[in-house]
């Protein structure tokens, strides 16, 4: 009888997972990329957003596509170097790259599936300030450059297999940016066909609670519109599947929509024994939304989100899941190097990957909201965020930045942000703004956001990153006690040494280092380490970036000055702790061990012509290389710093003890000087007297050979993958050889394109497109992208008295 009973209860499990799996594969056709086959010119073309306008002569693009980035012409030695032109308006801010006005055509056909559907266009970022036209129709204007937005296109669109004319102007004109914003298209787009009964643009909201290790509630918010003159009557139907894939359960429960009007459907999901999603395991749950009429489904939707706990507080700081998180973070700009401001799928992977690899847990997204992309890979990836909507409100940065368009504008772009955000479980702090000179005064400004934000989630706390830069003279920084109030968590940018005579002042608020010097790292760690009100440190910048160039310059001069910032060839900011090629630079190497990722690290400096002294911007870092391989500076004395948090440290060349130098409680550094003989340099932590973790630099030979080193030799044959190439030189024992500059030419045969080249300098100004360039510190980088046909792609090195390389990559 039991025997029975179980196979009876099984068959109806098996019944009602094949019934849930059949009507889960029911997908009507709604989002389509739409990101292929555009034309593109720049310049202004009065009549381009005619239907009949011809464009035979423009370019072939795939989107994302950054003009900004490509070649100028008329290229002339020292004033016009490829994508760089010395009279650039926006100079050392855009790197010395160029806007302008640029226009993009795109041709595609009705197909007969779209009749009596809704058909929508979504654009994830344009910079900046775009027309969009249909047919002829203008469709709208939109002038932020970094918020998404969407059009519907219905009313204008030709009968079925008729052909239809998209034309998008964008303008990217004047000073309206302090750093690199590429231009044109650069993020995705799609093609959203539903019935006239749908899910709301971004209409689902899926938050989480009550949480706990045993259960929690998953709470489904969905927005659906009839944009019919009839009444209809539709079951909202939403199952939940767990990470690895399996139906955990279905709600179901009827709606009337009424005629031209939208609805609200709330669903509550339980769930037992939740996997928590965290920084170490972020695991994703998925809902997938159905609309039915009947047994038919008009519309699906599937939303990816995790379940987790955020707690701020001043007296336990942040918890994630009950447990204390510091934040290690870094401020990311949003551009992908040489390939500028496109936001491929691929780059934007790798630069979070590249993130989590050397320590990072957190980004600020500074100072706009990212791609969508990036967002999904920080989901997936476990990366906290805090995702920022403004960097300037109603006073002017730059003459033509968004200030013109704020008063109008915020509200949309806000909700925007938000809408199109919220689901992701990496997003635990919204922030308003950054360093807006208005912060004091202009308090009721702060409140609509803040309230705004508060309005539309009560789930995560609200940020401003305040720094002390603008600071009246009838005021003084106590006066931001006000701005600070509408917070629930207070940016501090580069004012770590205020954390303690704040708290003394104001002992419930919570406090986070939104900006920070990269030589103040030990500093910053140590109050957050210290005091539970501080909840990490965020560096300017985790990642080089193009624009406010020369930030973290450091240069050799005859007095000591205070540095400034420099003009031409710069172009790039080089206060990253990753280069603008994905490598580790000097900084990194010390974080790691203020972090307590590594237990020592050792760093070398170049030699200081005699008469000369060093000068290194506050963003800067010293001309250091974790090298022993000085070729001409034999017997000189060089500067050689141990970072250690051990008591004791102890140098070694070539098995001969050089000295031992004690910590001092406030530091990590140990500084030697040594003179220089090839060799191996050896530094070791002491504890309890004894030989512990060591590090060893050895002097490599002569360069004889390059190396290609592909971040992955199997991609997909799709234009959103790439593979990243590094070139790197050799010495016959296939040690990389530091500091060689050696011109590296390219070629690539098979079923891809380079999409990019480029090295760490931050002044070598050339083409990212030309097959060839000078390798920095022995590397540099070649970015492939594949076609859409699958095949191989060969990548071939060569170079004037080095052995040569190549690479293939298989595409599928």
């Amino acid at each position: 009888m039991k025997r029975g009973l179980l196979l009876y209860l099984l068959l109806i499990a098996v019944v009602v997972a094949a019934q849930t799996k059949r009507q889960l594969r029911v997908v009507p056709s709604r989002n389509r990329a739409f990101d292929d086959h555009w034309l593109f010119t720049k310049g202004n073309v009065p009549d381009a957003a005619l239907p009949n306008y011809n464009d035979a002569n423009w370019q072939k693009v795939d989107l994302p596509h950054d003009w900004s980035i490509e070649n100028l012409p008329n290229q002339i030695p020292d004033t016009i170097i490829g994508p760089f032109d010395r009279h650039s308006s926006g100079s050392i801010f855009t790197g010395f790259t160029i806007g302008g006005t640029g226009w993009y055509r795109k041709k595609f056909i009705t197909e007969k599936s779209a009749q009596h559907k809704m058909v929508t266009i979504y654009f994830d970022g344009v910079y900046m300030n775009s027309d969009v036209w249909l047919n002829g129709h203008h469709l709208g204007n939109h002038p932020y450059g970094y918020s998404p937005f969407y059009y519907e296109l219905t009313p204008y669109l030709n009968p079925a297999g008729q052909e239809n004319i998209l034309a998008v102007r964008v303008r990217n004109e004047g000073r309206n940016a302090r750093w690199y914003s590429g231009s044109g298209i650069y993020r995705h787009v799609w093609l959203t066909v539903t019935e006239p009964v749908h899910v709301a643009p971004w209409g689902i909201f899926v938050t989480t609670s009550p949480v706990s290790r045993n259960s929690a509630n998953v709470q489904v918010r969905t927005s659906i519109e009839n944009k019919q003159a009839t009444r209809r009557n539709i079951s909202l139907v939403t199952t939940l599947l767990s990470p690895d894939g399996k139906t955990i359960s279905r709600s179901q429960r009827p709606l009337t929509l009424e005629a031209n009007a939208s609805e609200t459907g709330e669903q509550i999901i339980p769930v037992t024994n939740p996997v928590l999603w965290s920084v170490e395991t972020p695991r994703l749950y998925k809902t997938v939304t159905e609309i039915k009429e009947g047994n038919k489904t008009i519309d699906q939707v599937e939303t990816l989100f995790g379940i987790r706990t955020l707690s701020f507080t001043a007296q336990n700081g942040f918890l994630l899941n009950g447990k204390r998180e510091l934040l290690k973070g870094g401020c990311i700009h949003h551009d992908n190097g040489p390939l500028g401001a496109a936001a491929i799928d691929r780059a934007e992977e790798r630069k979070i990957e590249t993130l989590k690899k050397n320590g990072f847990n957190a980004v600020r997204l500074s100072h706009n909201p990212p791609s969508q992309q990036l967002l999904d890979i920080c989901d997936r990836l476990g990366m906290l965020v805090i995702d920022e909507a403004f960097d300037v409100w109603e006073k002017a940065k730059m003459p033509q930045d968004y200030h013109q368009y704020f008063k109008e504008w915020w509200r949309r772009d806000l909700e925007a942000m938000f809408l199109r955000d919220r689901n992701h479980p990496s997003v635990i702090i919204w922030s308003i703004g950054n360093e807006i000179p208005e912060r004091v005064d202009s308090l009721q400004v702060a409140k609509q956001l803040a309230d705004k934000i508060h309005e539309l989630d009560a789930s995560r706390p609200i940020t401003e990153a305040l720094c002390g830069f603008w600071d009246h003279p009838a005021y003084k920084w106590d006066t931001t006690a006000n701005a600070y109030a509408l917070l629930d968590i207070g940016g501090y940018n580069y004012l770590w040494k205020l954390y303690e005579p704040d708290h003394q002042k104001f002992p419930n608020r919570i406090m986070v280092g939104t900006e920070s010097h990269p030589k103040d790292a030990l500093e910053n760690w140590n109050m957050a380490e210290k005091h539970p009100y501080v909840l990490g440190d965020f560096v300017w910048t985790a990642v080089d970036y193009l624009g406010e160039a020369s930030t973290g310059n450091a240069s050799l001069d005859s007095t000591k000055k205070k540095k400034r910032l420099l003009r031409w060839p710069w172009f790039n900011a080089y206060c990253g702790d990753i280069d603008l090629i994905g490598n580790k630079k000097p900084q990194s190497y010390y974080r790691d061990v203020v972090w307590r990722s590594k237990p020592i690290a050792m760093a070398v400096h170049s030699p200081i012509p005699e008469g000369l002294v060093e000068n290194i911007s506050d963003w800067g870092w010293p001309d250091e290389y974790q090298s022993w391989t000085w070729p001409g500076a034999e017997g000189k004395s060089l500067q050689v710093r141990v970072f250690s948090r051990a008591p004791l440290v102890r140098l070694i060349l070539n098995g001969k003890v050089i000295g031992e130098q004690k910590m001092a409680d406030s530091s990590i550094t140990a500084v030697f000087n040594v003179p220089y003989q090839s060799g191996t340099l050896k530094a070791v932590n002491i504890i309890n007297g004894k030989e512990t973790n060591a590090i060893e630099f050895k002097t490599t030979g002569a360069p004889k050979r390059i190396r290609l080193v592909a971040d992955r030799t199997n991609i997909n044959a799709s234009r959103n993958d790439l593979s990243y190439v590094m070139v790197e030189v050799t010495d016959e024992n296939g040690q990389l050889v530091p500091r060689t500059e050696i011109p590296i030419q390219f070629s690539i045969s098979g079923a891809g394109e380079m999409a990019g080249v480029g090295n760490a300098s931050p002044t070598e100004m050339a083409s990212f497109q030309r097959p060839q360039r000078k390798t920095v510190n022995g590397k540099c980088l070649v970015i492939v992208q594949p076609s859409t046909k699958a095949g191989t792609i060969t990548l071939k090195a060569t170079a004037n008295g080095l052995a040569s390389a190549q690479v293939a990559i298989n595409t599928k």
